[in-house]
């Protein structure tokens, strides 16, 4: 949420510096350094974020289908943490193998 939004709602204090840190939040990426953007985009994180938010909107279109109407990103996010998300982690780790160190001769 931008920061003159909750300014708008009365959550934080004007400040002087409010608009400022608000322009200076909606910079885009293209004003920083390429290095920076490269490692987020290799990062392993960043890249289970973005296949997680995927199917949790995958599921939103589903369930808003279903319902004939759009049911919102919350109510899909909560929906699918509860009755998807360990499943769906679970299908995306690799299969355990066995360690040297616990196989007993």
């Amino acid at each position: 949420m931008a920061l003159t939004s909750l300014l708008a709602f009365g959550r934080l204090p004007a400040t002087p510096n409010s608009r400022l840190l608000d322009e200076k939040m909606k910079t885009s990426h293209a004003d920083q350094p390429r290095g920076g953007l490269d490692f987020v985009n290799r990062s392993s994180f960043y890249q289970e974020y973005l296949a997680e938010r995927e199917e949790i909107l995958r599921h939103k279109w589903i369930q808003s289908e279903k319902a004939g109407h759009d049911i919102g990103f919350e109510t899909a996010l909560i929906d699918w943490v509860r009755n998807h998300r360990d499943k769906w982690r679970a299908s995306r780790r690799p299969p355990a193998t066995a360690s040297p160190l616990n196989q007993s001769n």
